[in-house]
């Protein structure tokens, strides 16, 4: 029998209640449970988290941001310390590909995230700070004083994962204490990487309960939970039903929850770049779509290709590519069978299979899968055609002309991103301003001669959008320190004196923090001569 593994709770790795559900992580190239059992936490565990953490939330919103500092700083050392242990386990749980992507790339970005938050945890640039000297008012972000409840998905086990990704970096940065729901699809990689943030936790000094971490409970309790008012936020990456029955728990209660739902992030071929370049655009297209067998939420799930011969010929080149891809290896049973789901709608709905369609034999697979609809098929019933099927699978949608384009993007619902391909002439670019202007207010990031797959890690980033991409289109889940923000309160002062101000409001400026006074942006002392 198995052993279970422990919970971590206000500060301490904890047995689970005797009798406790159980599940095990299932290795996908074979399609078998590995590994120790992890358990299914009931109402008891859930509620001593809660108080674990809202105990925490003061006292970690009173520590110094340094200390906030240290912690993700000592967090980022010890998960490159232990990169081997960590990829070994990540890629028996998940199938993702050790050296090019967990190691070479999702470890690395973990770490920067990190190392972001810090910065930004010291700077104190997410709080921007607003000050009108003549009303005696000043504003200014803040922690909530209350903890973040974070729930990670099944496709990023380092990057998103509950306890170490983005959402975990950015509530912690803005002193907020995370209750950490791990994806049961990596139980193990979310345990370790918990380990190594109680250890960072207690050599920087945090509180008991800044971090928590529980792998998975009923859903009738994670709604629950959802609903709890001692909860300030919520972040959740995951599918759209799952994510609307906790929002609407959250809701109830006055809860903020930034939920990352789906995409489908259209792709617009314009002609001149299609008779340009189109057997580029083919292989750069497949390459993106197959890439981590299109377990991406930024997957370019569909393309608009114009009729005629250079789309024939792209369609071609595509659908020859798909066709001589071996099976690709899926992230669980659950990812296996919501692909075949969507794929059985977009059949029912009137698209044309052109290859693909069917799982593999071995393990957790599925052969990559290629659909073409016309656009008047598309038009006459959006919605039908809309459903994210996640994984490696396409919709390419074939257009007559420029407007029939912009009536396509007029019916998409909100998206991550929205791409549009150009001649390199010039030729297309009143077309890309026709398209653009419709496409713009749908989507979070607008893309020119790129495929979407990818989020860099910039500041400038918007990695969110109009629902259902994200459920808060102001907000990104990516860059720091914007993503920050999310799990803030603006805080204003009325005629307090400067002695009794956050450090960000009073007059003297020491850090150099800008500041927006009077109305202009300034690094310098209230008082100071210009």
């Amino acid at each position: 029998m198995a052993t279970v593994a422990p919970l971590l709770i206000a500060g301490h790795w904890r047995p689970a209640a005797e009798g406790t559900d159980s599940f095990r992580a299932v290795d996908p190239s074979t399609a078998q449970a590995i590994g120790d059992a992890f358990p299914r936490s009931g109402a008891a565990e859930v509620e001593q988290a809660l108080a674990a953490a809202s105990a925490a939330a003061p006292m970690l919103a009173a520590l110094a941001p340094e200390r906030i500092a240290a912690f993700l700083e000592g967090y980022a050392d010890a998960l490159e310390a232990d990169a081997e242990a960590l990829v070994a386990l990540a890629h028996a749980e998940t199938g993702l590909p050790a050296a090019t992507r967990l190691r070479g790339n999702e470890l690395p970005r973990t770490c920067n995230q990190l190392r972001q938050a810090a910065s930004a945890a010291c700077s104190a640039s997410w709080t921007r700070p607003v000050i009108d000297t003549g009303a005696g008012l000043r504003s200014c972000h803040a922690p909530l004083g209350k903890p973040v409840l974070v729930f990670g998905p099944n496709n990023f086990p380092f990057a998103f994962n509950a306890v170490s990704g983005g959402d975990f970096a950015a509530a912690i940065a803005a002193r907020n204490p995370v209750i950490a729901k791990a994806h049961p699809g990596h139980p193990g990689t979310s345990q370790r990487l918990a380990e190594h943030a109680q250890r960072a936790a207690d050599a920087a000094g945090l509180p008991a309960g800044t971090v928590q971490l529980l792998y998975d409970m009923p859903a009738p309790l994670g709604r629950a939970l959802a609903g709890d008012t001692r909860l300030g936020a919520i972040a959740f990456t995951g599918s759209r039903s799952a994510g609307l029955a906790l929002k609407q728990a959250a809701d109830a209660a006055g809860i903020p929850f930034f939920g990352e739902l789906s995409s489908l992030n259209p792709v617009f071929l314009l002609p001149g770049a299609l008779a340009e370049r189109g057997e580029a655009l083919a292989e750069a297209f497949s390459a993106s779509c197959l890439l981590g067998s299109g377990q991406f939420c930024t997957n370019p799930g569909l393309v608009l290709v114009p009729r005629g011969a250079a789309g024939d010929a792209f369609v071609a080149a595509v659908a020859g590519r798909f066709a001589d891809t071996a099976p690709q290896l899926l992230l669980s049973p659950a990812v296996l069978a919501t692909l075949q789901h969507a794929i059985g709608a977009l059949r029912q709905a009137g698209a044309r299979l052109l290859c693909g369609g069917t799982p593999g034999s071995v393990g957790i697979t599925h052969a990559p899968t290629l659909f073409e609809v016309d656009a008047e098929a598309f038009l006459a019933a959006p919605a039908r055609f809309q459903g994210e099927a996640f994984g490696p699978s396409s919709l390419l949608l074939r257009v007559s002309d420029v407007a029939q384009m912009q009536a396509v993007a007029a019916t998409l619902e909100g998206q991550l991103t929205g791409t549009l391909y150009r001649a390199g002439d010039g030729s297309d670019d009143a077309a890309w301003q026709a398209v653009a202007s419709v496409l713009r207010p749908r989507v979070g990031r607008l893309i020119c001669d790129r495929m979407p797959t990818g989020v860099a890690i910039s500041p400038a980033q918007q990695h969110g959008g109009p629902y259902p991409a994200s459920t808060q289109p102001g907000f990104t889940a990516v860059g720091l320190p914007a993503a920050i923000l999310r799990f803030s309160a603006l805080q204003a002062y009325d005629n307090v004196p400067d002695a009794l101000l956050p450090p960000e409001l009073r007059d003297r400026n020491p850090g150099g923090l800008p500041r927006w006074i009077d109305q202009r942006w300034t690094t310098d002392d209230i008082g100071a001569q210009p």
